[in-house]
């Protein structure tokens, strides 16, 4: 008997490796669950109360006013 091919019949595939090749089918369901996650596991995350961080500052905050001159370290 011949191993099938994937693109002729890709469930009786999909059935052969599960039980001939494990690890190309374990593969190809981690392979395939990955672009399933990134749209599925955002609004779970939000369902469960995990809230996205607030962004990180990409510049110092500049005070507002004149800068204050500190006293005593002047050198003597």
């Amino acid at each position: 008997m011949s191993n099938p091919q994937f693109w002729s019949s890709p469930l009786r595939y999909l059935r052969w490796a599960s039980h001939e090749k494990p690890a190309i089918f374990y593969a190809m369901v981690l392979g395939c669950s990955g672009p399933i996650s990134l749209v599925a596991l955002p609004p779970i995350r939000r369902f469960f109360g995990d809230v996205d961080p607030q962004p990180i500052p990409l510049t110092y905050p500049i005070p507002q006013g004149p800068r204050s001159i500190p006293q005593g370290y002047d050198d003597q």
